[in-house]
């Protein structure tokens, strides 16, 4: 045991791993046969050990090697006819302590708290005869070659993983350098397209097909992808997003760090339903609103929307497909519902109930509705006093069969509201409502709508200078907020639905409402790179009607991809889990905070009426994403449209007024015309007439100067809007 040295059990050496990195370890047992050791250290929590040969643990550790060693009868034996005299005095060990390559593994070897001088020191300040410096030598070589034959097993395997790891990376190597010449290398995002392209080769695709059951659903959430459009290729744009099975739809966002690297933040949704580019729109119906079509034939109320960002697809959904700027409207989720229910009409148990079915189409703009099948004539909207919401004036056209719809759908798009936007040229500033109504002896027995909500991008605009411009952007955000927060009320049967916040839902409420309601949500999204904020935020928001979870598990990496783990080193994985809603407000009060909407209210002294209360409900339902300064903009905008609506009221008041005004005049001024007319009553009637006149223009201009007031409150609170974004899943 003399060749150990201080080598015992239990003391502490220095190692060095195979990666270079050089730490302590404690000596479990020694080896006589192999004249090696067994370490073992603990690394994150895990106990890790190896065997290492004697001569690396003395090189390392020099404090720990023998004092002297006696020459081994093997050794004594020199190759040359030396005579016997010349035996290798006493010394240090010289072969044990080989002159590190690196000036830090000499720091780290004085580190360990040695005090002994090194052998090399010694052997400097007197140097051996050169007999004995060939002996040494020659003693060296028939050292190392029996190192060479005892290697351990341990080190045998852990040169086979250092072969193999090298035959990988040039594997790697050659596959990349193979894929540079494949692909386009003057594309602008050429380092993205290979991280997303290295990404979907892990992925194992069981995407949606027509032979996967429909599921039944209250509420029914789904995504439709759309293929890259003629503008996207001409640009080169990236299509970020990947739909691997029916129901996971990620999106691979870059990103870039401080020190300018690119990488990738795989964003993961789960939601009922996922379609990708390849779905068609009767496959997309089959799924969504076909299951809700019967629905309205057991006296209940049905709602499909479709919700996206402008140009994501929305319109050619509901609509039908487009050739150019022609819409075939036979192939949209307006014609296919139409189609089957003249075709559950034939049914037996439906046909016995002599059921009429009638259509309306009509458009909700900045707080107002226009009537599309009668020329956009101006609709109000009232609660009459069973609380229940009538569109006066509204046009319900019967139709017999499918064509009659089509060409009732052809005039309404026909007349549709549109404007630009920075998403899109022709972009739709208005949410079109078609509704197709059953009827039997007169009274309503079921009603499906069908809404092409407009682009959510325009729900940023609140900020605008243009004025117009701010109130379609307050209207769209108001209304898709209120949207979500009925739906989430109806699939939790809450108490209360805050319909009252947006003229949208409001004129909806009745298919927020009773036990036989059902609802579905296509969620349209564009592919390209550039719309990827827009896409994230549509996601969040279908997300959030139904928060949905999900977990990495869910994600269908391929077995035979490796994973993650063989991904490039600048594609991060980030996939999110997604969590339910934190606090909320009515929590926080419960808790004994004070919201930031109470103490506006308090400032402002507002008073309460059912379309504030549903307002306030609906931005403290919403505090991640609505400011208090975006709250008292929505609060201004609603008082200058319901202020609006008085004023053109009262104006219409005072013009059939001043017109009943005029003819009485008339009279007056014929009774002058006589020989004999009577001053005194001339001067009197007149006299009336004209403090009528007065009273109702003065009552006029007061109104029309509290309306101005509200115009210069409006623009007051837009400047001094600031916006959250939405809190990240």
């Amino acid at each position: 045991m003399a060749r150990f040295g201080k080598v015992l059990v239990g003391i502490y050496v220095e190692i060095k791993r195979s990666d270079g990195r050089i730490h302590q370890a404690m000596v479990t047992s020694l080896h006589e046969d192999n004249d090696s050791v067994t370490v073992e250290w603990i690394e994150n929590g895990d106990t890790k050990g190896k065997e290492i040969d004697l001569e690396s643990i003395f090189a390392l550790n020099p404090d720990v090697a023998p004092e002297e060693e006696l020459q081994s009868p093997e050794a004594a034996q020199p190759p040359s006819n030396l005579p016997k005299t010349s035996r290798v005095p006493k010394t240090k060990r010289v072969t044990a302590i080989p002159k590190p390559d690196h000036p830090a593994r000499e720091n780290r070897a004085a580190a360990v708290g040695t005090t002994r001088a090194r052998p090399s020191q010694t052997s400097q300040s007197e140097p051996p005869p050169p007999a004995i410096c060939s002996q040494t030598g020659q003693n060296q070589t028939l050292i190392q070659q029996q190192n060479a034959r005892r290697k351990s097993n341990c080190v045998k395997e852990v040169e086979k993983l250092q072969e193999k790891r090298e035959k990988r990376r040039l594997q790697q190597q050659e596959l990349r350098e193979k894929r540079a010449q494949e692909v386009d290398v003057n594309l602008p995002n050429y380092e993205i397209m290979c991280m997303i392209r290295d990404f979907r080769s892990s992925l194992d695709y069981r995407p949606l097909t027509s032979n996967d059951l429909i599921e039944e659903h209250r509420i029914c959430v789904c995504v439709r992808a759309r293929p890259l459009n003629k503008k996207e290729l001409s640009v080169k744009d990236l299509d970020v997003i990947t739909i691997p099975s029916k129901d996971v739809v990620m999106v691979h966002e870059p990103k870039q760090k401080v020190d300018l690297t690119r990488y990738l933040e795989n964003q993961t949704f789960r939601f009922d339903y996922a379609f990708d580019e390849n779905s068609t729109n009767e496959m997309v119906y089959r799924f969504t609103a076909q299951p809700l079509v019967e629905t309205i034939f057991e006296r209940g109320m049905a709602t499909c929307f479709a919700y996206g960002q402008t140009g994501s697809g929305k319109t050619h959904t509901m609509g039908g497909d487009f050739s150019g700027k022609n819409q075939d409207c036979s192939k949209g989720i307006y014609a296919l519902s139409a189609r089957d229910v003249f075709l559950m009409l034939k049914k037996p148990c439906y046909k016995k109930l002599d059921l009429q079915v009638y259509a309306t189409f009509f458009e909700i703009y900045s707080g107002k509705v226009f009537d599309l099948l009668n020329r956009k004539a101006k609709l109000r909207v009232l609660e009459d006093g069973k609380q229940q919401v009538q569109v006066v004036g509204l046009q319900e056209r019967e139709v017999k069969v499918t064509e009659d719809v089509l060409k009732l759908i052809e005039m309404g798009n026909s007349c549709r509201t549109s404007g630009q936007t920075s998403a899109n040229a022709h972009s739709s500033r208005s949410h079109a409502v078609f509704q197709i109504i059953l009827r039997r002896r007169g009274k309503m027995h079921g009603k499906f709508s069908l809404i092409d909500l407009a682009g959510n991008e325009r729900g940023a605009d609140t900020s605008s200078a243009d004025r117009q411009t701010r109130l379609e952007g307050a209207e769209i955000n108001k209304s898709l907020l209120a949207l979500k927060e009925c739906i989430r009320a109806l699939g939790r049967n809450k108490p209360h639905t805050p319909f009252r916040a947006s003229k949208l839902t409001q004129v909806l409420r009745d298919s927020f409402i009773g036990e036989n309601s059902r609802t579905c949500m296509i969620a349209t999204i564009s592919p390209g790179m550039a719309s990827c904020e827009n896409t994230l935020n549509t996601l969040r928001y279908a997300n959030r009607v139904k928060e949905f979870g999900i977990s990495p598990s869910d994600i269908p990496f391929s077995q035979s991809g490796g994973g993650r783990s063989d991904m490039s080193p600048t594609c991060e994985d980030g996939v999110k889990d997604l969590a339910a809603d934190p606090l909320t407000a009515a929590d926080a009060r419960q808790a004994g905070h004070v919201t930031q909407l109470e103490v506006l209210e308090a400032q402002w002294g507002v008073g309460s009426s059912p379309q504030r209360d549903d307002l306030k409900l609906l931005c403290e339902q919403n505090e991640e994403e609505v400011s208090p300064q975006l709250f008292s903009f929505h609060e201004a905008v609603s008082q200058l449209v319901e202020m609006e609506e008085q004023v053109l009221e009262d104006h219409r008041a005072v013009f059939q007024e001043s017109i009943r005004c005029l003819e009485e005049e008339k009279v007056l001024l014929e009774m002058t015309e006589e020989v004999d007319y009577d001053v005194e009553s001339y001067a009197t009637q007149l006299e009336q007439i004209l403090d009528q006149k007065i009273d109702i223009l003065t009552e006029l201009r007061d109104k029309v100067k509290s309306f101005r007031s509200a115009l210069q409150e409006e623009e007051q609170a837009s400047k001094q809007i600031t916006p959250k974004r939405p809190r990240a899943l």
